[in-house]
């Protein structure tokens, strides 16, 4: 019960903390604010208004129609006050990734649109990765026991799959980071439970998801062409992931089989060292 109040604790901080980032936003760039020198006497009463009108806008985004809305709102903003607009961007992802928030497809099309496609990975890949530690880490502190509770049988199937290969693990990690129809989320929360290192863990992330992070970024660079999501992830889109999932797979396959042939590794006879103590106990 006290690592559920203490899990509580963290989002309603976390929470707060961007609730009051969000809120106290700096005044819009004066060119545009000021924009005709026959209303200025009317500036300061039309100031307000405007900030909390675009208070009310800074959500995270649903659909395409409400990102193209927040991207040219922190655009707008981003042209006199970037540092701002970086700081508020990083709260938001890593608040959604540290805590399992499904839904970063729009956040990685929102760095390709504020910082480009360039920038805009570099941004997204780190955030992802750091993000995705912080969940690892609240669920190996707070949530093992929970989550088995509420998954019993996901975490049974991904645990036997883990075990499997387990002598190839990092390449099976990264064939399921590669893989499309990967549920990311839950896999940082149970990788904990899975006993996953963190190292595997950090990188199989840091690696992993670049090309899913770029296919989004990418699409964020061009926001105003996008028409539905189905222009994003199309089928020849889908399977390029799935052709790059697959080439993932085969290090470890290698790997397997060069274990069993020469060092006999699942049959617990690396070397001959298990043979020769059975010898020796029959005698």
């Amino acid at each position: 019960m006290r690592s559920i109040w203490g899990l509580i604790a963290l989002v309603a901080t976390a929470t707060f903390y961007l609730y009051l980032l969000s809120a106290f936003l700096p005044p819009g760039p004066r060119a545009v604010r000021v924009h005709d020198a026959e209303l200025e006497h009317t500036v300061h009463d039309d100031e307000p208004e405007e900030e909390i009108l675009s208070f009310s806008r800074l959500k995270f985004p649903s659909d395409l129609e409400e990102l193209r809305e927040l991207a040219e709102l922190l655009q707008f903003y981003k042209t006199e006050h970037t540092g701002y607009v970086f700081i508020l961007f990083c709260s938001a992802y890593l608040y959604k990734q540290s805590f399992a928030i499904p839904g970063s497809s729009f956040l990685n099309m929102l760095a390709g649109a504020l910082f480009g496609p360039w920038h805009g990975i570099l941004i997204a890949c780190t955030l992802t990765t750091v993000g995705s530690t912080n969940c690892y880490l609240l669920s190996r502190t707070f949530g093992k026991r929970h989550i088995i509770r509420i998954f019993p049988e996901k975490v049974a199937m991904l645990q036997k799959m883990v075990e499997e290969n387990r002598s190839s693990l990092f390449f099976f990690l990264l064939f399921l980071r590669f893989f499309p129809m990967t549920p990311n989320w839950f896999l940082n929360i149970t990788s904990p439970i899975l006993n996953i290192p963190i190292p595997i863990f950090f990188f199989s992330i840091l690696i992993g998801l670049i090309p899913y992070n770029f296919i989004c970024v990418r699409t964020g660079a061009i926001l105003s062409e996008i028409q539905s999501l189905d222009d994003i992830f199309s089928w020849g889109t889908l399977l390029q992931l799935l052709l790059i999932a697959c080439v993932a797979l085969l290090p470890g396959a290698l790997i397997r089989r060069y274990s069993q042939t020469y060092f006999k590794l699942d049959g617990l006879e690396p070397n001959g060292h298990q043979k020769a103590l059975n010898d020796r106990k029959t005698r």
